[in-house]
């Protein structure tokens, strides 16, 4: 029988599928990718429908929504849904060896045989951030053991990049800047540096001094150049093993950004469209059809299902996803132009989404004092400026009674309520429950500096180490019924 195709899956973090030239963005940040992916398939509209980080990559590597997973914070408590099996799961029992790089410690990345971890945070002070260097020294050893064995693998890589803090090496740092970075006249910067929650991890890794948002913003499109570059390298090192033929490259993003929008500054919370669009391409030549663009709307539940089908692999689960592979052939896909969306990072929120208008509810008051209805017309205002839920109260109310009728629909389906409405420690502070105000939110929501977050990532780590040794320990740990062995003795 033949040896099934390996997969290499570039599962960025933070990544906006408007800022990559592969979709047409005016500055030139991924020409390796966009030059690569000419002979692949890439699809214009996908979304990460639940923010941030686990949910988004719990929905990528497993095929379902939040109502299947059962995930939707970032500090999400405990593991996946009962049944739920991930992507590197399923390919183990296909005779797969799965190497994770960059995912260790998050209940989303469950699943795979081997966790490689590498340097991906920075600080002023720490110097500029080689990231992708740092992960393609972690990834290219990988790559080359992987190859050598005659299973086929898969290797997942969570490029951290464009994720803050953005600190590209020279000469990414100036590639699309060349203003004055400190002039004294600009204050595009004095709302961020204001704002309490955030303050402190700004003051961190924004050159001391900076005064313009817009030397911050082209610090996120060099991540991205310098990121792209160092993915070159990835890419040239598959030809070189000659693995070229018969391996799958997946392109994806758990989320995207907000820079200096919605208030939500250079950060991935809120469920406005900065966040929610993400990129999605496949390639593998003989199989994977070339030189292909879909406008279809599809979602990040739908990787799992697609990647599974290029590969002809028959599992038998139910997805809320669907494979987008004979959409690729040529063929049809039944069109899903509504969705439901939630956010559960820094504010709990949850909403509706049709090609024409984003309802957003919120489930406690927030940390920006927004209003807790909104409304957007995302055909006359694409960018969500204004709020027009006041002045269309029959939408409001046709788009609210959609989103309870999905709620209530996936609710029956699961047999759990939404973890939208569980998920009361979401913020990370136990016992304390959901906001009464947006001031107590306010005051009590923060992140003090890169350490902090260091610091988040290693808990994750040590959270997951824990919950293995118990696991192995109740494996290990007699019956309560058995009678205790005597040890002879002079042993």
């Amino acid at each position: 029988m033949a040896k099934k195709p390996n997969i290499v899956f570039f599962g960025i973090d933070t990544l906006r599928r408007d800022r990559m030239s592969l979709y047409g963005y005016k500055r030139l940040t991924t020409p390796h990718i966009d030059n690569f992916l000419r002979n692949g398939s890439v699809f214009n509209q996908c979304f990460s429908a639940s923010i941030p980080t686990t949910s988004g990559y719990a929905n990528m590597l497993t095929g379902h929504d939040c109502f299947g997973t059962d995930i939707v914070a970032l500090r999400h408590q405990g593991t996946y849904a009962p049944d739920v099996k991930t992507l590197p799961e399923i390919l183990s029992g296909e005779g797969y060896t799965t190497v994770c790089v960059g995912f260790k410690g998050n209940p989303a990345s469950r699943g795979f045989d081997k966790y490689v971890e590498f340097t991906g945070w920075g600080s002023w002070s720490d110097g500029r951030s080689p990231k992708a260097e740092n992960l393609n020294k972690a990834a290219i050893p990988e790559l080359h053991r992987l190859a050598s064995q005659k299973k086929p693998f898969m290797l997942f890589l969570r490029h951290m990049d464009p994720h803050a803090p953005y600190l590209p090496p020279a000469p990414f740092e100036r590639m699309f800047y060349s203003g004055d970075e400190y002039d004294r006249n600009n204050h595009s910067l004095d709302a961020p540096y204001a704002f309490k929650p955030f303050c402190d991890f700004f003051r961190s890794w924004f050159p001391p001094g900076c005064t313009d948002a817009e030397y911050i913003k082209a610090q996120y499109d060099g991540e991205i150049a310098y990121m792209d570059s160092c993915i070159e390298i990835l890419l040239n090192e598959i030809k070189t093993l000659g693995l070229q033929d018969d391996t799958l490259v997946v392109f994806v993003s758990d989320h995207g950004e907000t820079h200096d929008l919605h208030d939500c500054y250079f950060d991935h919370h809120g469920i406005y469209e900065c966040t929610l669009n993400v990129p999605l391409a496949f390639h593998l030549p003989g199989r994977v059809p070339e030189g292909k663009r879909f406008n279809d709307l599809v979602r990040l539940e739908d990787v799992t299902p697609t990647i599974l089908d290029i590969l002809g692999i028959k599992t038998g689960i139910k997805f809320e996803g669907r494979s987008l592979f004979g959409r690729m052939k040529g063929g049809d896909l039944e069109q899903r132009p509504e969705m439901y969306i939630t956010e559960c990072t820094w504010m709990r929120k949850h909403g509706w989404r049709t090609p024409q208008y984003k309802l957003i509810l919120a489930l406690e008051p927030d940390f920006h004092f927004k209003p807790p209805v909104e409304l957007y017309d995302l055909v006359k205002d694409p960018d969500e400026l204004r709020n027009i839920a006041g002045e269309n109260p029959d939408i409001v109310k046709l788009l609210t009674a959609r989103l309870k009728a999905h709620v209530a629909k996936r609710e029956s389906e699961t047999g759990r309520k939404n973890p939208m409405f569980t998920n009361l420690q979401w913020h990370g502070f136990k016992d304390r429950g959901p906001f009464k105000t947006s001031e107590e939110a306010y005051n009590t929501m923060h992140i003090g500096d890169v350490e902090a977050a260091r610091k988040l990532q290693a808990a994750l780590a040590e959270k997951e180490k824990l919950a293995k040794d118990e696991k192995s320990s109740a494996k290990t740990k007699p019956a309560a019924n058995a009678k205790p062995v005597k040890e002879k003795s002079g042993a």
